[in-house]
Order: C-alpha cells, then sequence, then structure tokens
C-alpha cells in the first residue's frame, strides 16, 4: 500500500497561515539590488517569500512591511501600486 504523496506547505508572510504552496504566489528577488518580481513557476533562484493570492494579504504585506522584511529589501511604493495593478486588476 503506497503513502499519499506529502503536499508541501508554506506561510503566507501577511497572515502567517500555512498553505499549499500551490495555492500562494511567490515573490522572488533574484539579485541585489534588483526589485522582487512574481515567480509564477515557483522555480526561479533568489531570496523569495510566500503571500495568499488574495487582494487582503497583500495589502496586509504592504502595510506591515511583510514583503520587505522577507525579501530583505526596500520596496517602493510604486512597486506596490504596480504588481496590485497586475495580479488584482480592477472588474
Amino acid at each position: 500500500m503506497q503513502k499519499p504523496k506529502k503536499v508541501p506547505e508554506r506561510m503566507c508572510t501577511a497572515c502567517r497561515e500555512k498553505k499549499p504552496k500551490g495555492d500562494l504566489l511567490r515573490i522572488v528577488r533574484a539579485e541585489e539590488g534588483a526589485l522582487p518580481i512574481v515567480d509564477k513557476t515557483g522555480k526561479k533562484n533568489g531570496r523569495g517569500a510566500y503571500i495568499c493570492n488574495n487582494i487582503d494579504c497583500f495589502k496586509k504585506a504592504q502595510k506591515t512591511k511583510a514583503l520587505q522584511r522577507a525579501l530583505d529589501v526596500t520596496l517602493p511604493l510604486e512597486w506596490y501600486e504596480a504588481l496590485e495593478a497586475e495580479l488584482f486588476p480592477a472588474k
């Protein structure tokens, strides 16, 4: 009898809840001094942080500067605005 395959879990940097890795967005800082990007594959090299795929956690991560601490980088307001427009377009 085979064991069920273990699903990798990661913690959201904003709400601190553990969820399956595939349900979260990975933000990665690939190079020192470069602004982070969204890693849709989850396989890019660099320092990464995970957030839930919803606007509430994104806003909380911005307000508490959780992404900045996790990625060890200072993020300008324009970066947050551009990423929010890309990930959560207005309906």
